[in-house]
C-alpha cells in the first residue's frame, strides 16, 4: 500500500510539472533509455516526433510513462532516462531540485527572446556556432552530431537553437558569449549584447540581457537593469523588480489581494515571507493607482528577523518604487519611530516598538503612532497572537476599534479607518488540546484575534519533500559514579534540611519541587530551606550537564558556582564580615569533601553518557556523506549549547571533517550565563549563511524565521517542547535531502514527547480550515476587558507604594519600601536613597553587557550581611543608580508575603518615574559641598 501511495505522489507530481517537462525533453534520446515502454508505443512517440513536433511528442510520452498499471521502479527508470538523454533541467523537476521562481521566470525570458528573433538568428553560420557550443556543454556530442548532418545552415541552426533553449537556466550567456567571440556581432547586439554589456556580461544574469533586447520586442516593456553604484540597492542586493510567485502562492495569496484579513499558513522555507511582499507591493501599487497613500508595517517577534526581512526579502523587490526602512531594540537609528513610519512606505520592526508607540498615541503623547495611519499590518509568526503577547496588545486595540466602529456607522457616524491584516504562520499549533474540539477552538481563536476571515493554506507534496526523520534513542549507563556522587552529596542535603523528595534526581520534575519549596522558605523566611533548596539546584543542573554533555562541563559548572559564592562571602577590602550560616558552612564543605572524587571522576572517559557518542556518531555521519553539509544543533539551555560549542571545537575528529562550530543562544539577561547581544547574533547567523559556520549550535532562539536556505540537517538535542516548535525546528533543513534526527538524552522523555507532538500537528491540519470567527472576537474582547478589570482593582489596592515592603531573599533583612523606588524608561526600577547604599556591596561585573541607550550595567549590588545579589548597578545619563532585580527579594504587601513575584510585571504597584534633573541637581550640589569644604 506504501508503494502504491508513492506511486499516487510521483504521478501526480510528473502531473504537476508536465507543461515545463515537454518544453525539456529529447523525446528520440529519453526513449532509447526507457525500457519499460513497449516498442510499438515507442516507435508511434518517435513517428509523432517527427511529423508533429518533439512537444506534442513528448506530452504523448509522458502520458505513456504515468500509465497504470505502474512497472516496479517506473519513476526512478524515468529519471534515470531524463539524466542519460542529458535533459537535466527535467530531472530537476522531479528530483526537488526545481530553480527559483525569479530564475525560472528569466529563464523562460531567454526562451521567449530565442523564439522572437528566431527568424534572424537562423542566418547564423551554424557549423562555426556548434563546435564552441558543443565544447561549452550547450549541445551533447550527439545533439552536435545532429546538427551537423541536416541540410543547410537553416535547419541546422533552428535545430541548434531548439536543442539549447532546454539546458538549465544559465545557457543563454554562454550562447551570447559564442556569438561575440564567433564574429556574429550585428546578432549578438540584436540579443542585447552591447559595449557596456560586454565587460560585465560574467556578472549579470541569463534576464538582464534578454530585458534590454525585450523592451523593443515585445509590446510591454520589462524592467531593464540600471547602471551606476546605489549603496542601498548593494546593501539589498541586486534589484528584483519582479515576484514570481507558485501556483500555490497565488492560491493563499488571492483573497489579501481583495483587501481581506487572513492568516497564511504555509510549511517553512515554502515562501511565507515572499507571498507577504508580493501582496505588500500590490497593496501599495493599487492604493498609488487610485492617488491614494499606503503604509505597510511588517512585525516581527526577535530583533535577527528584522535585518532578515528587510534585506532578504522586503528591500531588494520593493526598493525600485517605495522607501523601506527596518527598526529594532539596538537599531542605532536616532530619528524618531513616528517620523520613520511618515517618511516611509514599509517599515519592518519588532512588534514591542509598535505597541509602544500606538500607547503613546493612546496617553495623548505627541510622539505616538495610530493604528489609522497603517494601511496594511503584516504579523510575521501571527501564532503567538495570544496569551496576553505583544501580538496580541496590538490586535486588541485593533478590535476595540472595529467593534467601535460598529457603533459608529450604526449613529451615521465616520468610522475610524484601520489597516488591513496579513498573519503569516508555519504552525498555529493546538494550544495543548487533546480533543479536536478544543483544538479547533484554539485556531478559531487565533483567528479572531487577527480578525482572520480565512486561514489559507495548501499542501506542498509536489514542491518540497519532508525531512529524512529518525530517532536516537541511548541506552542507560552500566555505571554513572560521577552522577552517584552528585546523588550522594544531594541526598545529604535532604538530610541536613529534613526533605523528603518526591521524584527522581536530575529530573525535570525534581526542578520543579525544588523551585516551589525554595520560594515557600523564602516566604516564610526559613533560611536554612531556602539556601539548601539553592544548592540543590545546581547539583539538580549539574546532573542534567552530565547526562547532557561532559561530565568535566558538569563539575566546571558547580566548581564555578562555589567559588562564586565563596567570594559572596569574602570582600577585598575586609572593612566588615559578611554572615556566613551554619547551613552555608555546612554545604561548602559538603562540595570540599568531594570535590577531588568528582574531578578524578570526571577526567575517566570511560563514564560519559552515551547520548553525547550517539550525537558525535551523528555529526560525523553527516559531514562525511555530504558534499557540504550544513546544521544545526538545538538544545535546551544556553550553558548546554555553549559547552557543545567548546566540546565540538576540541575535538579534532570534527575538525578533521571540516567542522567549523559555533552557538547563538538568547539576548534576555534572565540567565546567570551571559546573554548574546543582537549585534553577535547576527554576526553569528551571517557566518551561518556564508558557510563560515557550518554547524550552529543553538537555543529556541533560532527555531522561528530563520531562513537559511543550505541547512541541510536538523538535531534535536534531548530537547522537544510542543508541536510549534516542532515543525519550526524541522524546517530549518531547508535544502535538498536534509534529514532531522532526534537524540535521547536522559530524563527527558524524547521520544515521547515528539510522538505526542506529531499526533497534535495531524489534530491542527485536520482543524485547521473553521470559519465562525465573531463570536471569538467578542470573547476575546470580553475577555481582556476582565483582565484589565482586574488590574486596576489590584492597581487601586496598592495604589500607596509605602504598603510595600522588600526584604533580602537570603537572610531576610529589611532593604526599602515601595516608596524608595523609581521607574527609569518604564523599565528600571532603582534605589537612589542614600540609606539604601549603605545596606549592599558593589562587585564588578565580569561579563560587561553594554545597552544602546543611555544607560549601561556597570556593576553588581549585593546585600552586605549575606552576599546576596540584589541586582545591578546602572549608569544612567552620567548618574550612577542601583537596579533592583525583584526576584532577588522577598515582597510583601500589608505585611502579607506575595507567593509569586520573580518579575516587576507580576507585582501591581506603579512607581513613580525618576527625576533626573532633580537628582542631577543634588549630586551637583553635593560636589560643589564637597569643593567648599
Amino acid at each position: 500500500s506504501s508503494v502504491g501511495l508513492w506511486d499516487e505522489q510521483w504521478v501526480r507530481l510528473v502531473e504537476d510539472f508536465r507543461p515545463r517537462l515537454t518544453e525539456r525533453i529529447k523525446v528520440e534520446q529519453v526513449l532509447d533509455h526507457l525500457q519499460f515502454i513497449e516498442s510499438d508505443l515507442k516507435e508511434e512517440i518517435r513517428q509523432k516526433a517527427r511529423t508533429e513536433g518533439e512537444p506534442r511528442a513528448a506530452n504523448v510520452l509522458i502520458s505513456a510513462v504515468i500509465r497504470k498499471p505502474h512497472s516496479p521502479g517506473w519513476f526512478r527508470a524515468f529519471v534515470d532516462a531524463l539524466v542519460s538523454a542529458d535533459c537535466e533541467s527535467a530531472a530537476d523537476y522531479l528530483q526537488d531540485n526545481i530553480p527559483e521562481p525569479e530564475v525560472e521566470a528569466d529563464n523562460d525570458c531567454c526562451v521567449r527572446l530565442i523564439q522572437i528573433l528566431c527568424p534572424s538568428l537562423v542566418g547564423m553560420k551554424t557549423d562555426e556556432v556548434c563546435v564552441p557550443c558543443y565544447s561549452e556543454g550547450l549541445l551533447t556530442e550527439e545533439d552536435l552530431e545532429i546538427v551537423s548532418t541536416l541540410m543547410g545552415h537553416v535547419n541546422g541552426a533552428r535545430e541548434l537553437l531548439r536543442r539549447i533553449v532546454r539546458h538549465r537556466p544559465g545557457w543563454f550567456s554562454t550562447f551570447l558569449n559564442i556569438l561575440r567571440e564567433t564574429d556574429h556581432n550585428d546578432l549578438y547586439r540584436l540579443m542585447g549584447g552591447s559595449s557596456d554589456i560586454d565587460k560585465q556580461s560574467e556578472s549579470l544574469p541569463d534576464g538582464a540581457h534578454t530585458y534590454h533586447c525585450l523592451f523593443f520586442c515585445l509590446s510591454e516593456p520589462l524592467p531593464c537593469i540600471t547602471d551606476g553604484a546605489d549603496p542601498i540597492a548593494e546593501a539589498g542586493g541586486p534589484d528584483k523588480a519582479n515576484i514570481v510567485l507558485r501556483d500555490y502562492q497565488e492560491d493563499v495569496a488571492r483573497p489579501a489581494l481583495e483587501g481581506k484579513n487572513i492568516i497564511i499558513c504555509l510549511p517553512t522555507g515554502s515562501g511565507k515571507t515572499r507571498v507577504a511582499v508580493y501582496i505588500t507591493k500590490q497593496h501599495l501599487d493599487s492604493r498609488r493607482a487610485e492617488g491614494r497613500s499606503g503604509k505597510v508595517v511588517v512585525l516581527v517577534n526577535k530583533v535577527p528577523l528584522v535585518e532578515q526581512h528587510y534585506s532578504a526579502e522586503f528591500l531588494p523587490y520593493l526598493k525600485q518604487n517605495y522607501k523601506v526602512e527596518r527598526v529594532s531594540g539596538d537599531s542605532q537609528l536616532k530619528i524618531s519611530f513616528t517620523e520613520i513610519v511618515k517618511k516611509n512606505d514599509v517599515v519592518i520592526c519588532t512588534a514591542q516598538i509598535l505597541e509602544n508607540y500606538l500607547e503613546r498615541d493612546n496617553k495623548g503623547e505627541d510622539e505616538g503612532v495610530k493604528l489609522s495611519d497603517l494601511t496594511l499590518i503584516v504579523i510575521d509568526e501571527c501564532h503567538h497572537t495570544q496569551k496576553g503577547g505583544v501580538y496580541n496588545h496590538i490586535m486588541m486595540r485593533y478590535l476595540k476599534q472595529k467593534h467601535s466602529n460598529i457603533r459608529l456607522k450604526k449613529q451615521q457616524k465616520e468610522p475610524v479607518p484601520l489597516p488591513q491584516i496579513l498573519g503569516l504562520t508555519a504552525s498555529p499549533g493546538v494550544g495543548g488540546a487533546t480533543k479536536m474540539e478544543k483544538a479547533e477552538e484554539h485556531i478559531l481563536r487565533i483567528c479572531a484575534n487577527l480578525d482572520a476571515s480565512k486561514i489559507m493554506t495548501r499542501s506542498l507534496g509536489e514542491y518540497k519533500k519532508e525531512p529524512m526523520k529518525t530517532t536516537m534513542l541511548v541506552e542507560d549507563r552500566k555505571e554513572d559514579p560521577f552522577g552517584d556522587v552528585i546523588k550522594k552529596i544531594m541526598n545529604a542535603i535532604h538530610d541536613h534540611a529534613q526533605l523528603t523528595p518526591t521524584c527522581d534526581l536530575g529530573s525535570q520534575n525534581y526542578e520543579q519541587w525544588v523551585v516551589q519549596l525554595e520560594a515557600k522558605a523564602a516566604k516564610e523566611e526559613d533560611q536554612n530551606v531556602r539556601v539548601c533548596t539553592a544548592h540543590l539546584r545546581q547539583y539538580n543542573e549539574g546532573l542534567n550537564l552530565s547526562n547532557t554533555i561532559r561530565m568535566c562541563d558538569a563539575f566546571s559548572f558547580l566548581n564555578q558556582y562555589y567559588e562564586e559564592e565563596m567570594k559572596k562571602k569574602t570582600l577585598p577590602d575586609q572593612e566588615h564580615t559578611i554572615q556566613i550560616t551554619d547551613t552555608e558552612r555546612f554545604l561548602f564543605s559538603l562540595f570540599k569533601e568531594n570535590k577531588r572524587e568528582l574531578q578524578k571522576l570526571a577526567e575517566n572517559p570511560e563514564y560519559e553518557n552515551d547520548s553525547l557518542s550517539k550525537l558525535r556518531t551523528k555529526i560525523l555521519q553527516e559531514f562525511s556523506s555530504r558534499k557540504e553539509a550544513r546544521g544545526i544543533i538545538f538544545t535546551k539551555t544556553r550553558r548546554s549549547a555553549i559547552a557543545l560549542s567548546q566540546w565540538i571545537q576540541e575535538n579534532p575528529k570534527f575538525a578533521d571533517i571540516g567542522v567549523k562550530a559555533s552557538y547563538v543562544i538568547g539576548g534576555g539577561d534572565q540567565s546567570v550565563v551571559k546573554p548574546m547581544t543582537s549585534a553577535e547574533q547576527r554576526d553569528v547567523l551571517n557566518k551561518f549563511r556564508t558557510g563560515k559556520v557550518n554547524l550552529l549550535i543553538a537555543t529556541t532562539v533560532a527555531e522561528e524565521g530563520l531562513d537559511i536556505a543550505a541547512c541541510n540537517f536538523v538535531i534535536r538535542y534531548g530537547l522537544v517542547t510542543n508541536e510549534i516548535a516542532m515543525i519550526q525546528a524541522k524546517g530549518r533543513g531547508r535544502a535538498e535531502d536534509s534529514s532531522y534526527t532526534l537524540v535521547e538524552v536522559k530524563n527527558t522523555g524524547v521520544a515521547e514527547k515528539e510522538s505526542v507532538n506529531e499526533y497534535r500537528q495531524k489534530m491542527m491540519d485536520k482543524a485547521i480550515d473553521k470559519i465562525r470567527i465573531t463570536d471569538f472576537q467578542i470573547q476575546a474582547i470580553m475577555e481582556e476587558k476582565v483582565r484589565m478589570t482586574k488590574k486596576r482593582q489590584k492597581d487601586v489596592k496598592t495604589v500607596n507604594p509605602a504598603d510595600v515592603k522588600f526584604s533580602c531573599r537570603s537572610c531576610s533583612t529589611h532593604v526599602c519600601t515601595g516608596e524608595d523606588v523609581e521607574i527609569i524608561e518604564n523599565m528600571h526600577r532603582v534605589n537612589v536613597t542614600s540609606q539604601f547604599g549603605k545596606l549592599f556591596n558593589r562587585t564588578e561585573n565580569t561579563s560587561l553587557v553594554e545597552r544602546l541607550l543611555d544607560y549601561e550595567t556597570n556593576g553588581f549590588i549585593a546585600c552586605k550581611k549575606c552576599g546576596q545579589r540584589w541586582g545591578s548597578m546602572m549608569l544612567y545619563r552620567g548618574i550612577e543608580c542601583p537596579c533592583l532585580h525583584v526576584k532577588n527579594f522577598v515582597v510583601t504587601l500589608n505585611g502579607k508575603p506575595i507567593s509569586k513575584c520573580t518579575k516587576w510585571s507580576e507585582l501591581p504597584v506603579k512607581f513613580p518615574d525618576f527625576d533626573y534633573a532633580e537628582h542631577a541637581s543634588y549630586m551637583a550640589q553635593c560636589s560643589d559641598d564637597e569643593e567648599t569644604e
